[in-house]
């Protein structure tokens, strides 16, 4: 959700390199875990196109767009907890 989040985050679709750039401090052995865990909680769609080297793109799901507007809520409070 972290590299997902945004402006647009309801519409992007994200390959799985982007994903690697956005979230910083992260290997890719945990970012993979983790996607993992949120496309069987069905809160992201993996699509995977058969191209050499392959293709993965991660989007939002419907569920996943509903965690929007507490996970800005959660931003804006760490946000202004730093300004401390």
């Amino acid at each position: 959700m972290i590299g997902i989040g945004g402006a647009n985050a309801e519409n992007q679709v994200l390959r799985y390199k982007e994903l690697e750039r956005k979230v910083v401090g992260i290997t890719p052995t945990m970012l993979t875990k983790c996607l993992r865990e949120l496309e069987c909680d069905n809160l992201i769609h993996r699509e995977q196109y058969a191209t050499i080297p392959p293709t993965v793109e991660y989007s939002l799901t419907e569920r996943g767009k509903t965690l929007i507007p507490a996970l800005e809520t959660v931003y804006q409070w760490g946000e202004a907890q730093m300004k401390k």
